[in-house]
């Protein structure tokens, strides 16, 4: 049984009110309502939120809002992984319903797609040895070829070093820099870890342009000028 949850909080320092602000048309939360509904893997679909008005909006997506967040769950310090345990656990007791997989879905990633979400899915029922799974992109930098760090005497060095020096960014492994578009995460883990960084985890590549995360108000402008001019 494959249960996906949008969690987001009422309060909002970066864009004030930001789960609900229209965004081309549509309130934040509305755009990952409806692309959790367009999925062909997800079989319920729950919010978890502190704020009535959010519950309201997600409502009017026809989302099922069952509860309203713990007031010790929706604070600013609060980690997401008792935050997923909590609400797996309200579905179970509510509906009888074991869930096997638990499905993240971030609002500030409103350029994600059913398909993007149903990619990461898939490859966690493909991975039986994979406790999670999360969507991401290749970034700009490479901590093998173009990322610094102070180190102890304040100079500064490349992130991560290897055996032979890397003149070409091509010549970098691989890295990713991760998305909140999808978490996909096996209910085992969710009491097996304390945090998802813990366990076995695979990289559900999406593109760049897909994975944009809200967190400024020139992250939101730039977003519905990417929807207004697709």
């Amino acid at each position: 049984m494959i249960l996906a949850t949008i969690c987001c909080r009422g309060g909002s320092k970066g864009v004030p009110s930001k789960n609900i602000r229209p965004l081309n048309g549509i309130p934040l939360i509305g755009h990952t309502v409806l692309q959790a509904k367009a999925s062909s893997l997800i079989q319920d679909l729950i919010i978890s939120t502190d704020s009535e008005q959010i519950s309201e909006v997600a409502q009017d997506f026809g989302a099922n809002v069952p509860f309203l967040r713990p007031d010790d769950l929706a604070t600013d310090t609060a980690s997401k992984w008792p935050v997923f345990i909590h609400a797996l656990e309200f579905y179970e007791r509510l509906t009888g319903q074991s869930v096997d997989y638990l499905v993240d879905l971030d609002v500030t990633v409103p350029l994600k797609t059913a398909a993007d979400i149903d990619k990461a899915i898939q490859l966690a029922l493909d991975s039986p040895d994979a406790d999670v799974v999360i969507t991401g992109y290749e970034p700009e930098r490479n901590p093998y070829f173009n990322m610094m760090e102070l180190n102890v005497s304040g100079f500064a060095q490349i992130v991560k070093s290897s055996k032979k020096t890397i003149v070409r960014r091509q010549d970098a492994p691989t890295v990713y820099s991760l998305s909140p578009a999808a978490y996909v995460i096996k209910k085992s883990a969710l009491y097996d870890f304390e945090h998802w960084s813990k366990a076995n985890c695979l990289i559900s590549p999406m593109p760049r342009e897909r994975a944009i995360d809200i967190d400024t108000e020139l992250d939101f402008r730039l977003v519905e000028f990417l929807m207004k001019t697709k």
